[in-house]
């Protein structure tokens, strides 16, 4: 019904946040100079990985909003959710956000939560394995 509302609350404020982390990171790298520059090279800025999650959250929430219009549950007139029409079938509505709809964005997280990871891991291993090639 609305599930996918939680998911973009929360692509909202991811994006909101990220612009403004990376507003802060460029002024950063301005102010310091090349020795940040190099810094950044061999580690990925912490915006750039806000920008993974909000990239997932968004893309989610477009794929389950279709899914929604698919099936008629969004609809082109006030109140633009067929649930939002009486109380009954509110309650249910707000309760589907409620479980199904935190539960998926918890999830997408926690899948960028391992992303973070990896990424932080493989910035961590030599130079070598990064580029491939093999000491010895």
């Amino acid at each position: 019904m609305a599930c996918f509302l939680v998911p973009v609350g929360e692509a909202v404020v991811t994006t909101a946040v990220s612009k403004i982390i990376k507003k802060k990171e460029e002024a950063k790298t301005q102010e310091s100079g090349a020795q940040v520059f190099t810094e950044i090279e061999t580690k990925t800025p912490f915006s750039k990985k806000l920008k993974w999650l909000t990239n997932l959250l968004w893309g989610g929430s477009v794929l389950l909003a279709f899914e929604h219009l698919w099936h008629g549950e969004i609809v082109p007139w006030f109140p633009f959710l067929t649930a939002a029409e009486n109380s009954q079938d509110a309650a249910e509505m707000l309760h589907e956000m409620a479980t199904v709809g935190v539960t998926m964005a918890a999830f997408v997280t926690a899948v960028w939560v391992v992303m973070l990871i990896v990424s932080s891991v493989m910035e961590k291993r030599p130079d070598a394995a990064r580029s491939g090639k093999i000491a010895g």
